[in-house]
């Protein structure tokens, strides 16, 4: 989800408590080897999440995971692991209550919301298992909508929209509804929907779950060509065969994060 700084750049997961206040991106900035590699797009220092209670929920344990820029990285866990919890810490839907998320160089858990509204729009697309496309827009109007709080004229935002769409092979389906669209079709508009604003990062939810798997397979080489083309992959999956197509895999079960594709599935002998 690398080589040069063990600490800055190469995948680290690990159940820790936060890291003082001069962690990771200071360094990256003072150290002139830091240019040498991959940047860190991603680094959860000691985030962790916990809703009140009584009693209080642990949903997350304070970890410390690094996805380099252009990293591909499946996390993998059941239903119940603090995937859904993750998923919306990475997304800057919520704020976790310990911990630092830096994100692109910003550090996102001292902004305020209307901050962390903007860093999202701007640096986040996402793809979800259920695709949320409104039904009486066509594909290009779908896609458009989602760049009516950039400021991009209107001209301009049909203009990406037909772009995107043709990147997913759907340049001949630009006046279509979603209700004459296939299951992977719609998902393709998702896909051009959550690239429109030109994100660092691609957040996919079980992208794949309500499609059968012929369908979910040209879903995933689009994914695939996406990430070949210089795109951060994040894949929030339950599926094994999903997260082998990553270039690595973190396990979450009970809101712990580890190394590896492990959950439900024995480790292969080295």
């Amino acid at each position: 989800m690398t080589e040069n700084d063990a600490t800055l750049i190469l995948p680290t997961v690990t159940a820790e408590g936060a890291a003082d206040d001069t962690a990771v991106f200071a360094r990256v900035a003072e150290s002139p080897e830091a240019d040498a590699g991959p940047r860190a797009l991603i680094e959860l220092d000691g985030v962790g999440m916990t809703y009140p209670g009584p009693p209080p929920v642990e949903a997350l344990k304070p970890v410390r995971l690094t996805v380099a820029d252009g990293e591909y990285v499946a996390i993998v866990g059941p239903s119940g692991s603090g995937k859904s919890t993750l998923l919306n810490l990475l997304g800057l839907l919520d704020a976790p209550t310990s911990g630092t998320y830096w994100l692109d160089g910003h550090d996102t858990s001292a902004m305020k919301e209307s901050m962390r509204t903007r860093l999202r729009a701007d640096k986040i697309g996402f793809i979800f298992q259920s695709f949320h496309l409104m039904a009486h827009r066509t594909a290009t109007e779908n896609v458009a909508m989602s760049l009516v709080y950039q400021g991009i004229p209107r001209r301009r935002r049909r203009q990406i929209a037909r772009e995107k769409l043709e990147l997913v092979n759907l340049g001949h389906r630009l006046d279509a509804l979603p209700t004459t669209l296939s299951g992977g079709e719609r998902q393709r508009v998702a896909i051009a929907r959550a690239l429109a604003a030109e994100p660092s990062l691609l957040l996919c939810d079980e992208p794949t779950g309500n499609l059968d798997s012929h369908t979910a397979e040209a879903v995933l080489a689009t994914i695939d060509e996406l990430h070949a083309g210089g795109l951060t992959v994040l894949m929030i999956t339950h599926d094994h065969d999903v997260a082998e197509r990553a270039q690595r895999a973190v396990t979450i079960r009970d809101g712990e994060l580890r190394e590896g594709n492990h959950v439900g599935a024995p480790a292969e002998a080295p």
